[in-house]
């Protein structure tokens, strides 16, 4: 598992023990603009900054952690960390696994990306993520899927010609296809899931509901919209 401790605050906390001041906030750390690991080393992005903004004002003290995508549920459950904040949306087979806050995004429409903007996605071979709403999505359309551990294989993929398109959050493919003028976003997109949420142990329901009602006074505050503005992660509330 590749895990990078940020802070050095020191925790006594396993699965289904009663919830302490102090929290391990898993990422990815793989997923601009929602999480990424900046110049300095650090957890950065929307998430980040909300996760802090969140701590503060359930008056917790917040550690960060680095996991994989591909496992982050697992090790969740688990008990190597007590949340997930990592752009996963909340889907029901998610939730039969793990418990959800309420929303902290819109659910933000998917896109396409290829070489071409003439790609017939109908029976095309499709670039997704491991365990994304976007994997479940082209494998239940009758498209091909070829999945991949990480996003940036998802796009090698198509630039290598493995897959035709790649299906992903659009927050995540306009930054890529704009950097690179050998691919293009199609018009199709896709609407998938029901928002962004945290991701909580099912047992720990006195740390969801502290993180929800954070959550809830962004939104009422207008806070949560600013945030959402500056990093471009969909729509307001």
């Amino acid at each position: 598992m590749n895990k990078l401790i940020l802070t050095t605050a020191a925790l006594a906390l396993t699965a289904g023990m009663s919830f302490a001041d102090t929290v391990r906030m898993g990422t990815e750390g793989a997923y601009p603009p929602y999480n990424f690991i900046n110049d300095a080393g650090e957890v950065d992005g929307f998430e980040r900054e909300l996760g802090d903004e969140l701590c503060v004002r359930a008056a917790l003290t917040c550690e960060w952690v680095v996991n994989d995508w591909d496992s982050i549920i697992p090790n969740l459950v688990s008990g190597n960390y007590d949340t997930i904040i990592a752009g996963m949306s909340i889907t029901a087979e998610r939730d039969e696994v793990i418990d959800f806050t309420q929303n902290y995004t819109q659910p933000d429409a998917s896109a396409y990306m290829a070489l071409s903007s003439d790609v017939n996605l109908s029976g095309a071979v499709i670039a997704a993520q491991t365990n994304t709403i976007q994997a479940s999505f082209v494998a239940a359309s009758g498209a091909i899927l070829v999945e991949f551990s990480t996003p940036e294989e998802t796009v090698a993929a198509v630039k290598n010609g493995e897959a035709d398109a790649v299906l992903a959050d659009k927050s995540y493919l306009v930054p890529v296809a704009e950097a690179d003028n050998s691919l293009v976003l199609l018009a199709q997109q896709e609407l998938i899931g029901g928002g962004v949420g945290m991701g909580v142990r099912e047992s720990d329901n006195d740390l969801r509901d502290k993180f929800d009602a954070a959550i809830a006074s962004m939104k009422a505050d207008g806070s949560l919209n600013a945030l959402i503005a500056k990093w471009e992660v969909g729509e307001q509330f």
